[in-house]
């Protein structure tokens, strides 16, 4: 059955006009041999991106709508309803966008259609030395195991809303995102999955991800979906995977080297210098900075502490406890 793809772009912006207009100046070198539009949705902000927008859109096929905050979930459920294309793929507005993007898509999808995709992330050479460090240690396969999107996670994999691909019909049928933030692209996941529909990793479908600018914003975000997860084991029991625990045995790991050395003997530390190292290594090589090979190794115990410990206490309230997700973790929630 041979498939007419028109695709609408889906951008929720929250008071950052300065990434729209980085990103939509990247949909200017776009190569695509098809039609498309851009949807942002300014979800309430103080400072929008009118203006910038405006400026672009005698070059660039934009609607822009402005509707009062509610999350980032339901500002793309905005945009899909409102957007004309029949395949939607969803960015977070501080992606920059390679020009050969769109392309790769098409042509995967017009050889394998699936109602879902998902791409990874990397970080642009104009990229701050943190920026590069915090992308390496949320895509490295020494830190996440490769859990972000690799080139073996080809069925079932759960795509992530700031490079994500979602047909018009499995958005119709699933409702698209819940209220949860972060947390709501796995969980749309597993219900498109669950309304029989197949996910997929487009390896080479990447997008430079600009990720948070700052130690604090960082650990908050790490804090947040280590929070998260529990809440989506317990919604989605089968999606529950030992690699989620692998910060908290991390913590563990790092706590009770340091006692050990101290009662014991130094070379207890051996394992965790050890790996630091590699991480240190692997990180100065890849960024070819020693620079962003230390700051890697600075943003893994924020990554790992932030995430495995609110693992960790979310699991006690929701696992064990029994609370409701709601009513324990209700920042997490929206209105």
């Amino acid at each position: 059955m041979e498939r007419t793809l028109n695709y609408s772009f889906i951008i929720p912006v929250y008071n950052r006009p300065q990434e729209i207009k980085e990103l939509l100046e990247s949909f200017l070198q776009l190569q695509s041999n098809n039609e498309y539009e851009i949807v942002i949705i300014e979800d309430g902000s103080l400072h929008t991106s009118k203006d910038i927008v405006d400026t672009y859109s005698s070059q660039l096929n934009i609607a822009y709508f402005f509707k009062e905050n509610s999350g980032p979930g339901d500002s793309r459920n905005f945009g899909m309803k409102n957007a004309k294309g029949n395949y939607f793929i969803v960015l977070d507005s501080d992606c920059i966008l390679p020009s050969g993007y769109l392309k790769i898509i098409d042509a995967f999808l017009m050889k394998d259609y699936y109602h879902c995709f998902g791409g990874a992330d990397a970080a642009h050479s104009s990229f701050t030395p943190l920026q590069k460090a915090i992308n390496y240690v949320m895509t490295s396969f020494y830190t996440t195991g490769g859990i972000r999107g690799s080139k073996k996670s080809v069925n079932k994999f759960e795509p992530r809303s700031f490079n994500m691909g979602i047909s018009k019909e499995a958005f119709i049928k699933t409702g698209g995102f819940a209220r949860i933030h972060p947390g709501e692209d796995p969980d749309l996941s597993q219900r498109i999955i669950d309304k029989g529909f197949k996910t997929t990793f487009i390896p080479d479908a990447f997008v430079y991800h600009k990720r948070r600018i700052s130690w604090k914003k960082f650990y908050r975000q790490v804090k947040n979906f280590g929070s998260v997860r529990p809440i989506l084991n317990h919604w989605h029991p089968k999606t529950s995977k030992l690699i989620f625990w692998l910060p908290t045995l991390f913590v563990f790991f790092v706590l009770i080297s340091l006692l050990t050395s101290v009662l014991l003997s130094w070379m207890l530390l051996l394992p965790l210098i050890i790996y630091l190292s590699l991480i240190f290594l692997d990180s100065s090589i890849k960024n070819k900075s020693i620079y962003i090979g230390v700051l890697s190794v600075l943003s893994l115990f924020i990554q790992f502490f932030g995430y495995g410990l609110a693992f960790l206490k979310s699991t006690i309230y929701i696992k064990i406890l029994k609370r409701d997700p709601e009513t324990q973790f209700p920042d997490l929630f929206f209105k």
